[in-house]
């Protein structure tokens, strides 16, 4: 089996498959059918492929990352307004006042994926990820919970252990709780970044494979399509992603949205 570390065809799959599932999931647990009639992709996967899209058209050394992003996400995110964005960060992509709003909410982590694609080092991700996020989301838990994604995601990409990628997160992060999740009650619902990410990293520290992971984190419930999407980032870096599921994935999407993903895996290799 073909196996693809495809980082942001990984996130829009957890956001497609946990698309259908937020505040009701926890009732199917890990068994269900994982791509559905009712699932959609929604704003995780828009702006996962907008800060994909602003690498793309940034100069080489990423001097101009700021612009391009602020650019990218305003102009696809109006060309999908209804796909699920917060009020704030809607109100943010419609105003020609792009300044950000102390927001700690996790829709930077969710989109972060390309910073560890295009990235060189831990040092250069660190950077890179600053400026993603703080054109909107400039709240240290976001800020913290997005360089956390990074990090993990280009570490998975460079053959490192669940173990060491956990050890590197706890000793310069925080604590990624062991959350059981097959005891885990309907009530587990976080929209702040740092606690969504550690959601997301025991979801694919528990894991046995990507679809697992994916399972894992939609049965978490709460924010599913967030937490299933930063999940899939850091599943598909580490365990690639099955060719039968990437393409089932690629139906939900337009011409679009699938011309900036292909352009992006062409121009970075990143599979």
């Amino acid at each position: 089996m073909q196996l693809k570390k495809d980082v942001i065809l990984g996130a829009i799959i957890g956001d497609i498959s946990g698309s259908r599932f937020e505040l009701v999931n926890n009732k199917y647990g890990k068994e269900f059918e994982f791509f559905y009639k009712y699932c959609r992709y929604t704003d995780d996967s828009v702006m996962t492929l907008a800060v994909a899209k602003a690498f793309l058209e940034a100069k080489n050394d990423y001097s101009d990352i700021e612009e391009k992003v602020i650019k990218s996400m305003t102009e696809v995110g109006r060309k999908y307004p209804n796909c699920g964005y917060g009020p704030s960060f809607y109100r943010w992509i419609i105003s020609e006042n792009h300044k950000p709003y102390g927001s700690f909410g996790n829709g930077s982590a969710m989109r972060i994926g390309a910073v560890s694609v295009v990235a060189k080092n831990i040092d250069e991700i660190k950077k890179l990820s600053a400026i993603v996020t703080n054109v909107s989301h400039n709240h240290p838990d976001s800020i913290n919970g997005s360089e956390t994604v990074a990090v993990a995601i280009h570490m998975a990409l460079n053959g490192k252990s669940k173990e060491e990628i956990k050890e590197y997160i706890e000793t310069n992060y925080f604590k990624i709780d062991d959350l059981k999740i097959d005891t885990m009650k309907p009530q587990y619902f976080h929209i702040n970044c740092v606690e969504t990410v550690k959601q997301s990293l025991a979801a694919f520290l528990e894991s046995n494979d990507f679809e697992d992971a994916i399972r894992n984190a939609i049965a978490l419930g709460g924010d599913s399509d967030t937490i299933a999407a930063i999940t899939g980032s850091i599943a598909s870096a580490y365990y690639g992603i099955p060719e039968d599921i990437c393409n089932n994935a690629l139906e939900y999407l337009d011409d679009y949205l699938i011309k900036i993903h292909d352009d992006f895996i062409k121009k970075y290799n990143s599979l």
